[in-house]
């Protein structure tokens, strides 16, 4: 088949990498073929599952692949699934990765086909939260509505190909390994590096220092799991915060990275600023008397309006949740000590390990 200016139609292939996600996999699978630009073949790469991954997968449609002695978790998964299926596309062909705990909007395979400039090297998604969760999982859906919202703002660059759902063209992945084996870029020999705790943010430093662009344009929508527990939240963000910043020290400063290391920066004069604030609410309040300063009100004042009118994607519910100073103020005060944790355990070169969630 070939589009309108005689070109062949780019194929589009699905990859799933999965571990044991035998109750989500149909779902992520059936979104897919309620896409309004369905995949020309969906595979899932069943990683060392316990469960009936495999079963639930092949049921629902997909073609199943299962990785053999992979010690390298989702991207030693991927690895071995690109290896097979790449040598099968074209160069203009087009490759899917997303997790297998996430749903896709209906557009948005149409939506980042459509977005596949000659200068852009990939199209990731935009995420937001499932329901449930409870408290802890209104948060985060707050948190990812934010997010959104910066993507809009920064008009639909992406600063993540997220590892929920992110579309390759097969020739920017080709170029992503033959820059590794070269020495051009580090993190191995193969397409996602085994170097990484977050394989998605290093990929996409790789493909920006290829020189490609980076979007998540309007309809690219997700929506993936939220963490039910602290615990896992805590694991979860950890990992990405830990990885966020290895990555930035193993690509050092360049054109790509500038932007990447601003931001850490300013994320650390936030947690300063913010314990300064506190500790002078605190010694305040021990006073018995407390007056605060028109200064110190308004910026009270503030964090509140900011905080109401950036959550204004998530509905009402969400922008009352967000005008309670108490609740956003600990959200915010977790995500900083995962900022302080990293950093310190970057300093004492302990070992994070990869955290299912």
């Amino acid at each position: 088949m070939s589009d309108a200016d005689g070109r062949p139609r780019p194929r589009v292939v699905g990859l799933i990498p999965a571990h044991n996600e035998a109750g989500r996999i149909a779902a992520a699978i059936a979104a897919l073929r309620r896409q309004t630009r369905t995949p020309d073949l969906i595979v899932v790469m069943a990683d060392s599952c316990t469960d009936a991954t495999a079963e639930v997968a092949r049921g629902a449609g997909a073609a199943v692949l299962t990785s053999e002695h992979n010690r390298h978790k989702k991207a030693g998964a991927l690895n071995q699934a690109l290896d097979r299926v790449l040598p099968g596309l074209r160069d203009g062909d087009l490759v899917l990765v997303q997790d297998a705990d996430t749903t896709l909007w209906p557009a948005f395979l149409a939506s980042a086909q459509a977005a596949m400039h000659p200068t852009v090297g990939a199209v990731g998604g935009i995420f937001y939260g499932e329901r449930g969760g409870g408290l802890l999982g209104a948060l985060q859906r707050l948190e990812f509505h934010r997010y959104a919202r910066e993507i809009s703002r920064r008009k639909y660059r992406a600063d993540v190909l997220t590892g929920t759902a992110t579309l390759f063209r097969a020739a920017t992945l080709r170029e992503v390994k033959d820059a590794r084996l070269s020495g051009r870029i580090g993190g191995g020999d193969s397409y996602y590096s085994l170097a990484s705790l977050t394989e998605d943010d290093e990929m996409t430093k790789a493909v920006r220092t290829l020189g490609y662009r980076t979007v998540s344009p309007p309809g690219c929508g997700v929506v993936t799991e939220v963490m039910s527990t602290v615990p896992r939240l805590w694991h979860q963000r950890l990992r990405w915060q830990r990885g966020a910043l290895e990555n930035l020290r193993d690509y050092g400063w360049t054109r790509v990275t500038a932007p990447y290391i601003v931001r850490q920066t300013f994320m650390g004069l936030s947690v300063v600023a913010l314990s300064l604030y506190l500790v002078f609410t605190v010694w305040m309040l021990t006073k018995g008397r407390p007056r605060f300063s028109p200064f110190w009100l308004a910026v009270g004042l503030v964090f509140v309006v900011e905080k109401v009118v950036t959550a204004r994607g998530a509905g009402w519910r969400g922008q009352l949740l967000a005008g309670t100073l108490g609740v956003e103020l600990l959200y915010d005060m977790f995500q900083h000590a995962v900022y302080v944790r990293s950093l310190w355990d970057m300093a004492c070169r302990r070992e994070e390990r990869w955290h299912s969630t």
